[in-house]
Formats: structure tokens, C-alpha cells, sequence
């Protein structure tokens, strides 16, 4: 029997306005314009990274995602320094090294590295509530 091979997942986040969303995700976010389709789908990436824009159509206003990436702390500095949307600056858990940015529909991703062994964990902070 042939394995089956999965690829790597493309989350769908809902969005108010696509255009105003793909300037954010590209210009604070540092991803790419993959493609738009008809002014209502699009898909943006950032290394292997993938996610998929859906104006006022699939998905949920405020959905989380999470997206591994080499270094947590370089990442966030980069992000405050185009004027992204930093919810939680990094946090060491046990799980890894976490910042949590959103978007302007209120999407949130979790970007997160390994975490820092050398230093305490921090408690969860639970910004969201």
C-alpha cells in the first residue's frame, strides 16, 4: 500500500477587507502576495509559511493560528519595527518561545521557537480574556 503524503497545512482566515489585509500581511508581516483571486481569496507566504485570506466568506473573525519559526525574539523586533499589531511580546514556556501578533480582523498568529532553556519559564498570560 502507497503512504499517503501530507503537505504542510494553509490555514483560511477571515478578513473584513482583503486589500487593506494583504498590505498588512505583506508591509508589517513581511509575507508575500502569492496570488489574489477576484478580490476575495488570496493566499500569502513567508518561507514555507501559508495562509489563505477569505474576505467576508470561510472561517471566523479572532481564529488563532501557529507558525514555527527559527527565532522567536529576531522575529518580534522585526515586527515591532514595521508596526505590526504585538499582542504579547516572547514568552518562554515549556512548549517554546512565543510572540502573539494580530491582524486587523482581530486573527491572531502564534509565531513561536524553540524555547530558552537557560531561563525561566514564564506564566501563560491569557491577554485574550
Amino acid at each position: 500500500m502507497t503512504e499517503i503524503n501530507f503537505h504542510p497545512t494553509s490555514p483560511i482566515l477571515r478578513v473584513s477587507d482583503l486589500e487593506a489585509s494583504l498590505k498588512y500581511y505583506v508591509e508589517c508581516l513581511g509575507f508575500s502576495i502569492d496570488w489574489n483571486h477576484e478580490g476575495y481569496f488570496a493566499s500569502v507566504s513567508r518561507g514555507p509559511a501559508n495562509i489563505m485570506l477569505s474576505e467576508n466568506d470561510q472561517g471566523v473573525f479572532g481564529s488563532w493560528i501557529y507558525i514555527g519559526v527559527g527565532d522567536v525574539v529576531r522575529l518580534h523586533d522585526e515586527l515591532i519595527n514595521a508596526g505590526a499589531i504585538v499582542k504579547l511580546p516572547p514568552r518562554n514556556y515549556p512548549w517554546g518561545m512565543e510572540t502573539h501578533v494580530a491582524d486587523p480582523n482581530g486573527n491572531v498568529i502564534r509565531f513561536g521557537s524553540e524555547c530558552d532553556k537557560t531561563r525561566d519559564f514564564d506564566e501563560w498570560v491569557a491577554w485574550y480574556n
